[in-house]
């Protein structure tokens, strides 16, 4: 597959663009980033000279180099099969476990939004951290093959712990907590270690006369990362949902088939163990850089005497100790990451798609007619999409741009994808505010809600003492208003009710807490009005479930089956029973058993997000009569509407990330690549740190938090845009030559240094 890339410099198709590197990478969206080797690392062959840095020769025992088996006579590698199976099962791994991830914290856990998607998050962080451990640990200690088998062993125990703490039987809360935070540590560390070395290992596989295979194996391995990711986010959520377990939702299957999976990957990978080409460690270059920038700022603050002579560039305080090469590399380097300081933000929406825009999804009405989707397979769209936009903007829309003679500068186009993700969380809190339309009121202390139901044959007049609500007879049997507001005078209140009936007029007490909701029964017993206080739902039920009770308004009990697992007792005289939990669905076959025989039960449909009061009236005619109120209103805003957002988003990925990694590349020498590499990896971690602290320290409204994210990306945008305006692309190669000369010309300098060091 050709990846389009901008700049007057590149070619369209990226691996063409990245043919001259050992490790031909097709980067862009977030399953992109894989394929391009995602960390610091850097397997490009490096001239002799670059020993002088300083590093560590080869350790261990290393097989000669050999040629591997051919697949059907062709020049590719029969290792690389292996390794494009490894990495499909470990990508189908990863994104399925991930998928389904924040509604398990919700409903597993019975945590709030805020603290799934701030756990969450601090998990994609650490995803993203992680592959710099992996890639030192590869360059300069194990290389990439045992890296890859000891951190994939650390990945199946991550998953394999993360199963067990999903059973519900399996110990108190505590328990599955702490299991599933070390299994998601494990899993963060062996798929972050492993993400450096898996697609660069591939490229080793090849010989250096087969730079166009090569090329074409990085096309197979980025389309068996989003054929992982497309297959796991669509069918593991189906597992979840779909699947039931233990009584409830199936996570342990969920959780248990992407390990599985794991197990099947290093399984793979060690099969083809004799046919692989294993190069040693060679030193890893990010660790050079850090240590060039390090000592550079450690030896200008040594030397701050206004009698030793200025250096035209801050690294070059750093000459005492390293080649002039690496430093004329690493300020190459320094400009780039200069441009990623704002970048960050990005990702901070982005992948909020696992976390916000799913739960967001689960607040909707998912009923597509032939399918109803679960909230968290919406997720699938992004690496659908991807596939969809690549072809069609590297083979359309670039090049029409081209066309009308526009200049479409890579930094342009990294805006430009910028904008479209802030319009995607624009489109977002829009949706956000259409759906809390059908939210129950917040309340604050002091605040409850109040309705009532008249059960009664005739209309009733209700007043509360000292309170003005009320002002019409409440009919028989009328559908509920809307809740009725209650201000209290303290954190609970003893009420005066006062029932008029036919000119009889009743008098009752309550006692009312605040942030409480109630309904008040009226009823006919015994000849005579009487009333209930009950208490209703204080908030939509969680993740599209539909809520139920039952009162019996029979003068003998009565047992209710809803399905074939939901049994409810009711007892007489219009008892209420608890609310259950149901999936959306019509429940037209249930029974009503009493004294004097069993009867259907039809309740219909129970929507997404509603909850129902059913009250048993009568049994006539072998059926029973029932009368069904919906308390809160059903999701009536379709998932469809999320749509736009995720073309929004996922347009903006395309012309961002890969644009933008890119334009990176083509902006530095080939043994720098790793370190930005590492660059951009951490500004994908710094991204869903901050999305971390808005949702644990600066808790609000939902639109209100997404409209915060698509100002503060509009803001960082124009910043980017500027930084991008006084930016001057170079050729390394060009950048190269005339270090060499200015580094010539400023010797004197670094003589002088050395007397006044002397004299100091």
């Amino acid at each position: 597959m050709e990846i389009p890339l901008s700049g007057d410099t590149l070619p369209t198709p990226l691996f063409e663009t990245l043919r001259r590197d050992f490790r031909t990478t097709e980067l862009g969206s977030s399953k992109a980033q894989e394929a391009a080797g995602m960390a610091a690392r850097d397997d490009t062959p490096q001239p002799a000279k670059k020993a002088q840095a300083g590093d560590d020769p080869p350790k261990g025992d290393f097989p000669l180099q050999k040629k591997s088996p051919k697949l059907c006579g062709s020049n590719y590698p029969l290792s690389i099969a292996f390794i494009v199976v490894n990495e499909f099962c470990e990508r189908f791994s990863y994104y399925g476990m991930r998928a389904v991830l924040t509604l398990y914290f919700l409903s597993f856990f019975h945590w709030d939004e805020n603290l799934s998607t701030a756990v969450y998050h601090a998990f994609s962080a650490l995803c993203y951290f992680t592959p710099v451990i992996g890639a030192i640990m590869a360059d300069s200690w194990l290389g990439k093959y045992k890296t890859i088998i000891y951190l994939s062993i650390v990945y199946v125990v991550g998953h394999l712990i993360k199963s067990v703490g999903a059973i519900p039987s399996l110990g108190n809360q505590a328990v599955h907590v702490v299991l599933s935070m070390v299994g998601l540590f494990l899993i963060a560390l062996g798929t972050g270690g492993i993400k450096p070395c898996v697609s660069a290992f591939g490229g080793d596989q090849f010989e250096e006369e087969h730079t166009s295979e090569r090329s074409k194996f990085f096309s197979i391995f980025y389309l068996s990362i989003n054929a992982g990711s497309l297959i796991s986010t669509f069918v593991t959520p189906v597992l979840r949902g779909d699947v039931k377990c233990f009584g409830e939702d199936c996570y342990a299957l969920a959780f248990g088939v992407p390990a599985a999976l794991m197990v099947l990957a290093l399984v793979v990978f060690i099969a083809g163990s004799g046919l692989y080409r294993k190069t040693p460690p060679q030193g890893n270059v990010l660790l050079e850089v850090c240590k060039c920038i390090g000592f550079a700022i450690k030896n200008r603050l040594k030397n701050r005497s206004r009698e030793i002579p200025k250096r035209d560039h801050w690294l070059d305080w750093a000459s005492e100790k390293y080649s002039k090469q690496l430093i004329g590399e690493v300020k190459m380097v320094t400009r780039v990451l200069f441009l990623f300081i704002p970048l960050p933000m990005f990702w901070a929406l982005f992948d909020q798609q696992g976390s916000r825009w799913t739960l967001q999804a689960t607040k909707m009405n998912a009923d597509f007619g032939i399918y109803v989707l679960q909230p968290d397979q919406m997720q699938f769209l992004n690496p659908l999409l991807i596939l969809v936009f690549i072809p069609i903007f590297d083979l359309g829309l670039y090049p029409l741009i081209n066309m009308c003679k526009l200049n479409f500068t890579p930094i342009r186009k990294m805006a430009t994808g910028m904008i479209l993700a802030g319009l995607a969380f624009g489109l977002a809190a829009v949706i956000e505010v259409k759906i809390n339309e059908t939210d129950m009121p917040r309340l604050v202390p002091k605040e409850s809600l109040i309705r009532v139901l008249n059960l009664a044959k005739n209309p009733v007049q209700v007043t509360i003492q000292d309170k003005d609500l009320f002002q019409q007879p409440v009919e028989s049997f009328q559908n509920p208003a809307e809740y009725s507001k209650l201000i209290l005078n303290g954190e609970q209140q003893s009420l005066h009710f006062t029932l008029q009936h036919q000119g009889l007029t009743l008098a009752f007490n309550y006692t009312v807490k605040e942030k409480s909701v109630y309904s008040l029964i009226v009823f006919e017993a015994e000849g005579s009005l009487s009333s209930r206080l009950i208490t209703d739902l204080e908030a939509k039920p969680e993740n599209g479930l539909a809520a139920v009770r039952f009162i019996n308004g029979l003068s003998q009990d009565v047992n209710l089956t809803i399905d074939s697992k939901r049994f409810i007792a009711v007892q007489k005289n219009y008892s209420a029973s608890e609310y259950s939990l149901l999936e959306r669905d019509i429940y037209n076959n249930g029974k009503c058993i009493t004294e004097t025989g069993e009867f259907p039960l039809e309740l219909g449909l129970l929507d997404f997000g509603a909850s129902y009061t059913v009250v048993i009236t009568n049994i006539s005619g072998g059926a029973v009569e029932m009368w069904k109120s919906e308390d809160i209103k059903a999701n009536n805003v379709h998932m469809a509407w999320q749509l736009p957002q995720y073309l929004l988003i996922s347009a903006g990925e395309v012309m961002f990330s890969i644009t933008g990694l890119a334009f990176s590349y083509s902006q530095s020498p080939a043994s720098m690549k790793s370190v930005l590499q590492a660059g951009w990896l951490l500004t994908v971690a710094v991204g869903n740190t901050f999305v971390l602290i808005v949702a644990e320290a600066a808790p609000m409204a939902q639109w209100a938090e997404f409209v915060l994210f698509t100002v503060l990306l509009f803001a960082v945008c124009i910043i980017f845009s500027i930084m991008g305006y006084f930016y001057v692309s170079v050729d390394p190669e060009d950048l190269e030559e005339k270090e060499e000369k200015r580094e010539t010309s400023s010797r004197g300098n670094m003589i002088g240094l050395v007397t006044q060091k002397t004299k100091l």
